[in-house]
């Protein structure tokens, strides 16, 4: 035993003596491409072996890959979760796809979970599944609207932004590899990379009459493009009032849903780096989403986290562009006006996960709107002193005369909670232009008031809020004119005021 004890240490001698000693074919490695024995780092202490890494520290650098890949798979699958969360949120009112429109005879009000809709024109939304085949949708004439796809991206307008230019006409929608015979003339074709179609379009109300707007509005059909010969009736499902939910979700179940789109959508419908990011922690076409005790714990951490990361991303934004105008707290939900948040051949990504977490509907013309055409929105969820807005106090703001629309304006408050309507004993959640009820300035411009209560002789001009609740408001301006553009016209911020 003394023998072979004596020996080891010899040769552990020898082995120290010829590390201490540079190799005759030395590459003088750079610090900079080496890795120390031991770093510290925000997980703890790695701890290495000439570059190798011991068991704790592998078990570290996973969970942290698993963690960081968690968080990014929250932020980049919102688009896709979203729409599955709309057509799943459909479904369950029956408006079945290819079969039934959605249509809000009432309009829009709280009791819907909607990413930020507006309660002052009549909707029609539908699912669209080009699985199977062709689909053909007749639109009527004079709406406005975008069909995108299963990851939220834009494929058509429809109505006054739309091929039919506000004519209306018949749209077939080809699924993505369709090699089979089309139909001839007397359809505008589109083909769409994905089997699932989000529609969203808006029907206005003419000087008042509801009525006539939603007649005008059921006048739509879809329908697979084998029976356009003898087409099924449509059904049509008002959700006026209904409790309905079209919201992802922020917890574990996100995954799932984006699980049910990857395992239903053509394996190449979305951008392989994405792809591969949800494959990355388990979620893999063709394969169950099935993560082990380990990693559901991290992706339950995960989510949490990417939730909080888009509610800073939405609601204290750090990207300076964010503000219309810098002396105001208006924010653009379209920074750099792209509506597929391109920037100089950048993705941004943070533009992309603060629209998608608020809103729904993608489209140039609410991104780029044209003067005269389209749609401008602005949102603010803080005062003129930049606090954020408190559903107990009570706020005022103005909008200057004259106020630059070719059709009319609105303001919608949303709980800053769900992004949908604010709850209150207030049907509409908002005030529009059009509303007999309002009432201008002596100089043509308009102020509103928002709080718990009315201002006693501001009735017409008063939107609820609810005291203990967080809110957001969105400023509509439709077929905004040239001063818009130009900046030569600006909103007024929400002024904190004593009730």
């Amino acid at each position: 035993m003394k023998t072979i004890a004596r020996v080891l240490l010899a040769l552990t001698f020898s082995g120290a003596a010829a590390h201490a000693q540079e190799p005759k074919y030395s590459a003088k490695a750079p610090p900079s491409i080496t890795t120390p024995n031991t770093v510290e780092t925000r997980i703890g202490t790695l701890r290495f072996f000439d570059g190798l890494p011991d068991a704790e520290t592998v078990r570290k650098a996973f969970d942290q890959v698993d963690f960081a890949r968690g968080i990014e798979a929250f932020l980049s699958g919102i688009p896709a979760a979203s729409v599955h969360a709309m057509c799943t949120g459909f479904e369950s009112a029956g408006i079945k796809a290819n079969q039934a429109i959605g249509i809000t005879e009432e309009l829009m009000d709280a009791r819907s979970l909607f990413l930020t809709p507006n309660s002052t024109t009549v909707y029609n939304f539908f699912c669209l599944d080009v699985k199977n085949g062709p689909i053909v949708v007749e639109i009527p004439a004079g709406v406005l609207g975008p069909v995108d796809d299963a990851y939220f991206r834009f494929v058509t307008d429809v109505g006054l932004t739309g091929p039919d230019q506000g004519k209306g006409g018949k749209y077939l929608f080809v699924p993505p590899g369709y090699t089979g015979a089309l139909p001839g003339d007397g359809y505008i074709v589109v083909k769409t990379p994905t089997y699932t179609n989000l529609i969203l379009y808006r029907v206005f109300v003419r000087e008042g009459d509801l009525v006539a707007a939603v007649k005008h509005a059921k006048t739509a059909r879809v329908y697979p493009v084998s029976a356009a010969a003898n087409p099924p009736k449509t059904t049509f499902v008002d959700i006026s009032g209904k409790q309905i939910n079209t919201i992802h979700s922020n917890d574990f179940k996100f995954y799932e849903e984006f699980n049910e789109v990857i395992q239903y959508e053509p394996g190449d419908a979305f951008d392989p780096e994405i792809v591969g990011l949800f494959a990355a922690i388990g979620i893999k076409k063709g394969k169950p989403f099935a993560p082990d005790a380990r990693l559901k714990a991290i992706l339950v951490d995960a989510v949490a986290v990417g939730n909080a990361a888009a509610r800073a991303i939405l609601f204290a934004p750090r990207d300076p562009r964010v503000l219309f105008f810098p002396d105001r707290q208006w924010s653009n939900g379209f920074i750099g006006n792209s509506y597929a948040f391109y920037n100089n051949g950048e993705r941004m990504l943070d533009a992309r996960t603060m629209f998608h977490y608020a809103a729904t509907g993608i489209t140039p013309a609410m991104a780029a709107a044209k003067p005269g055409s389209g749609s401008a929105y602005a949102f603010a969820n803080r005062d003129a002193k930049g606090q954020f807005l408190d559903g107990t106090k009570t706020y005022k703001v103005t909008l200057p005369a004259p106020i630059p629309v070719g059709e009319f304006w609105s303001y919608t408050v949303y709980d800053a909670q769900t992004r949908s309507m604010l709850e209150t004993d207030q049907k509409l959640a908002g005030i529009d232009s059009n509303q007999k009820s309002m009432k201008a300035n002596a100089d043509g411009s308009y102020t509103v008031w928002f709080g718990p209560k009315a201002p006693a002789g501001q009735e017409g001009n008063w939107v609820q809020t609810w005291p203990g609740k967080s809110w957001q408001v969105i400023l509509r301006l439709y077929a905004p004119l040239q001063p818009w553009f130009d900046q030569s016209w600006k909103p007024g911020d929400l002024e904190e005021v004593t009730p």
